[in-house]
Order: structure tokens, then C-alpha cells, then sequence
């Protein structure tokens, strides 16, 4: 049975200031039936294809032009906190990790699973990342541990149980210096660690650094990638030097400056943030409970900043975004379609944004075979993290 999605008007974005960018909504995919929600949104830099992992413990691939839906991945058994392709390791692959304590390989050709690596049976996977001196590893973030995978063989080869006391959120790779992991946690930590040779808590942890808050999300920013971002829980964003690991500007009223950049209204939560390398300029996206965005440009100076909305995307959602994925952050072609990116949330929509206002824009289409019913999954509330 074929679920038929409604069709959405040209979305409209009210200008607060001449450089406001107005974007227009394509299309609107309804992913799913009920109370389900889009927690991410995807993409394989390497070929083109689009993952959704939804409220249904499921991953679902569409094309990321046409809309057009490809087939599904099932597996999990809990809540799925994050996917990702692994290009250039396997760009015919996706990887996920979720609250059935698994990360998990599937073949986007086949929608199977051809891999999984299991923590301890207590133990809920937040967040995943490849890295390594060599290539080799896979880091998972648990309930205050951090487990190391090397994936070409799927041994366990450490597990770091006392630098964080309680969830593990984030787990990322420092952008060309691979052997450099940062962990962010519920406990307020972020850990800064050397993953080269044998790896430990006493002789591996590098710096510790207090966001004093639970952290939501991290993401590295600048030239060199020698600055990086944090979100908090709490809705804080912070901005941290990473060679000094000290912490240069912190947001603790963000909303607030942000809700005073634009006419709408006020912004409820942040979904991201966004940087430029072409620009060398950083955005945080921001979001209301009727589903508008905007993206406001930072200024990460030692004043700190948050400007105008540059871009505001309105009329797609009916409820909280849950994902944002810009269309720099896919395969080369995409952009040249004149596509911005694409949302996911909580009303289980999956919206494509352009950046233009062409005609194209202004025929938005729907197909009724873009979304196949999947066996229905008791639905629940995505974990805050």
C-alpha cells in the first residue's frame, strides 16, 4: 500500500533585513504513517542517494532530485541516533549505530545488512565516526564509554571507560589530524584524545574541556578546521579554539539574539550549524515549533555575533525540524540543480529547498509511489541525544 503526500505550495520567507535569501520549497515527501519522525538526513558525496532514518528504527534511500524512493533498511531494534555513508571506505554503503547497543553495515543496493558490531548488552551507541592514523578505526559513543572497532576485521581493540560519567553524545575525528578524536557528553565534558598506538584514558586523554552543560552536537569550522562549534541541550552554542582548547565565545542567551534577527517567531530550538569552507563563514540554523528555519551567520570573533537571517525556509513543516543537510554537503551534481538542501522532522516530511525561485520551484510535485508502507513500529519520542 502507497502512501499519498500532499502537495505544498511555493514556500514564503518574510525578510528581516534586503539580504534575506528567499528559498523555495520543491517538493514534500511524507515519509511515514502516524506519529513517526525524521531524526536525519544523509547523503553519499560519492554517488547520488539520500538516507532518512526515521521513528520507525528504519532507514529509507531516496534520489535527492527527484524525490524518487529506492527501498528501505530494517534491522535495529531501538532507536536509530545516527547514520552515515562511509565514503571513500565503501561509497555502496551506509552505516548506523542506535540503542540496541549495535552499529550496523547495510548495502544501499540491496537495502541488507552485511555487517555489525555489538558493545556490551547494556550499552546504547549515540554516535559513530571512522578515523584513525590509519584509517582503521570505528568509534562508537556509548553510556559513558567509548569503544574502539578496528572495522576491516571488527575487533574490539579498546574501550575508554573513565573520562566521561555519563552519555556519550558525540564522537568525532579531528578533520586532517585523523588521529586526534573528540568526545562530548552528557556530563558536560569534552575530551580531546590521541588515538595513536595503544589507546587508554591515562596516556591517551590530551585536554579535558567544560561546556558545563549537557552537549548536544559538535562540528569543527575555519580554514584549518582549527576552530569548532558546540550546541548544547539547553540551547547554548559555544565556539572553542582547538589548538588552545580554551573556549573563545559563548551564546548562552543564542535563541534570543537570534529571535531579534528576524521577524518571525521566536526561535524555540537549533537544529545545526553550518559552515562554508569556499566562504570561511559559519551559520547556525534555528528553528520554531511551526517548523520555519533560518539560518543566521556567526561571527566568531571575540565580540561573537549572531546577524541577520540570511536564509529562511517557511511553508514546508507543520512541527519541529529534526535535520538539516545542505546541498554543499552532497554529491557535486546536486548543486548545480539549483537545490539548497533538504529538511527532515517531526511531521515525518522530507522537504528539498531551492535556492532560486525558477519556475521549477513553483510547480511543486508529488509523486503517491515515492513512499512504500513499512510494517508499522510502535512509535517513540526520539532520546533528547
Amino acid at each position: 500500500m502507497e502512501a499519498d503526500a500532499a502537495m505544498e505550495d511555493e514556500a514564503e520567507a518574510a525578510a528581516p533585513s534586503p539580504s534575506s535569501k528567499r528559498l523555495a520549497l520543491k517538493n514534500s515527501i511524507q515519509t511515514n504513517f502516524g506519529d513517526d519522525h525524521v531524526f536525519q538526513i544523509a547523503a553519499n558525496q560519492e554517488i547520488s542517494n539520500l538516507a532518512v532514518s526515521l521513528s520507525t528504527n528504519t532507514i529509507k534511500l531516496y534520489s535527492p532530485i527527484t524525490g524518487q524512493y529506492f527501498g528501505e533498511c530494517r534491522g535495529h531494534s531501538g532507536t536509530i541516533h545516527e547514520i552515515s555513508f562511509p565514503e571513500p571506505l565503501s561509497p555502496q554503503a551506509i552505516c548506523s549505530c542506535s540503542s540496541d547497543g549495535t552499529i550496523r553495515t547495510w548495502d544501499i543496493r540491496t537495502f541488507n545488512q552485511v555487517s555489525l558490531l555489538r558493545a556490551n548488552s547494556s550499552q546504547e551507541i549515540y554516535s559513530f565516526c571512522y578515523g584513525g592514523s590509519s584509517g582503521n578505526l570505528l568509534v562508537g559513543g556509548c553510556n559513558a564509554q567509548i569503544y574502539f572497532w578496528d572495522w576491516r576485521n571488527g575487533k574490539q581493540v579498546a574501550c575508554l571507560e573513565e573520562s566521561h560519567m555519563e552519555d556519550v553524545t558525540q564522537v568525532r575525528f579531528v578533520p586532517n589530524q585523523q588521529n586526534k578524536l573528540i568526545s562530548a557528553s552528557v556530563d558536560g565534558l569534552l575530551c580531546l584524545f590521541d588515538t595513536s598506538g595503544h589507546i587508554d584514558d591515562d596516556d591517551h586523554l590530551e585536554s579535558v574541556m567544560n561546556v558545563e552543560t549537557s552537549i548536544a552536537k559538535i562540528g569543527f569550522f575555519g580554514r584549518m578546521n582549527q576552530k569548532f562549534w558546540c550546541l548544547t541541550h539547553i540551547e547554548t552554542l559555544s565556539i572553542w579554539d582547538l589548538k588552545d582548547t580554551r573556549r573563545e565565545v559563548n551564546f548562552e542567551d543564542a535563541r534570543s539574539l537570534a529571535s531579534e534577527k528576524w521577524n518571525l517567531d521566536h526561535i524555540d530550538y537549533f537544529v545545526d550549524c553550518h559552515y562554508s569552507d569556499i566562504d570561511d563563514r559559519l551559520w547556525v540554523i534555528g528553528g520554531t515549533v511551526s517548523g520555519t528555519l533560518g539560518y543566521f551567520p556567526i561571527s566568531p570573533d571575540h565580540a561573537g555575533t549572531i546577524n541577520f537571517a540570511e536564509a529562511i525556509l517557511e511553508g514546508g513543516h507543520a512541527g519541529v525540524v529534526r535535520s538539516v543537510l545542505p546541498a554543499s554537503n552532497t554529491h557535486r551534481t546536486i548543486a548545480k540543480k539549483g537545490i539548497f538542501g533538504w529538511t527532515g522532522g517531526e511531521d515525518g516530511r522530507l522537504c528539498c529547498w531551492l535556492s532560486d525561485e525558477s519556475l521549477e520551484a513553483k510547480r511543486s510535485w508529488i509523486s503517491n509511489s515515492l513512499v512504500m508502507r513499512s510494517h508499522k513500529a510502535q512509535s517513540k519520542r526520539h532520546h533528547p541525544y
